[in-house]
């Protein structure tokens, strides 16, 4: 049995590792196009490069919102569509998710822990990101306030119509 867990992880980190590289390529690709060299991005971070071309700092600028928003929308559709697809059952999909993450960071960064600790980090921040205080949980909330209001009312309706045959029957009770 740990001989198939440890083969199954090392299928899955390797899986993960050809994903990461595929989104990698794409993204330097993106680079490359917008004029950043990607393969020497520690140059654009230099004082010295940004202090001498400030349009590398704008452009670097520039390439930090955009992973940032590529990255959003990438994580909102895809909670979004995992929402949709376990529905109530979502948590169990978080959960896995984050188990799976945290076997492939620690699987990874085996023999040097202190790498492991940033990539840990992010993976549970959005963990907690995607739970009930995420965006997604507060979009429902908000559009569905109207829904809940008519629910509650027709609960308070169904409670009236019971108190009422409750007190019918006292009262038949006491008559005879």
């Amino acid at each position: 049995i740990s001989q198939f867990f440890s083969r199954l992880t090392e299928r899955f980190v390797n899986g993960v590792d050809v994903l990461m590289d595929t989104f990698w390529r794409i993204w330097t690709d993106l680079l490359d196009v917008l004029g950043i060299d990607a393969s020497n991005l520690t140059h654009y971070f230099s004082p010295a490069a940004i202090a001498n071309n400030p349009t590398r700092a704008l452009l670097l600028i520039g390439a930090i919102l955009l992973a940032y928003w590529f990255l959003s929308l990438f994580l909102g559709f895809f909670f979004y569509l995992l929402h949709m697809l376990f529905g109530r059952f979502f948590w169990i999909a978080r959960v896995a998710l984050f188990t799976l993450s945290c076997v492939y960071i620690l699987q990874k960064y085996e023999g040097d822990p202190e790498h492991a600790v940033l990539p840990l980090c992010f993976v549970v921040a959005v963990y907690f990101m995607t739970g009930p205080v995420g965006f997604y949980w507060r979009r429902n909330n908000n559009s569905s306030l109207e829904e809940k209001m008519d629910h509650l009312d027709s609960q308070i309706r169904l409670l009236n119509i019971r108190l009422s045959r409750v007190i019918e029957n006292l009262d038949r009770g006491s008559e005879q």
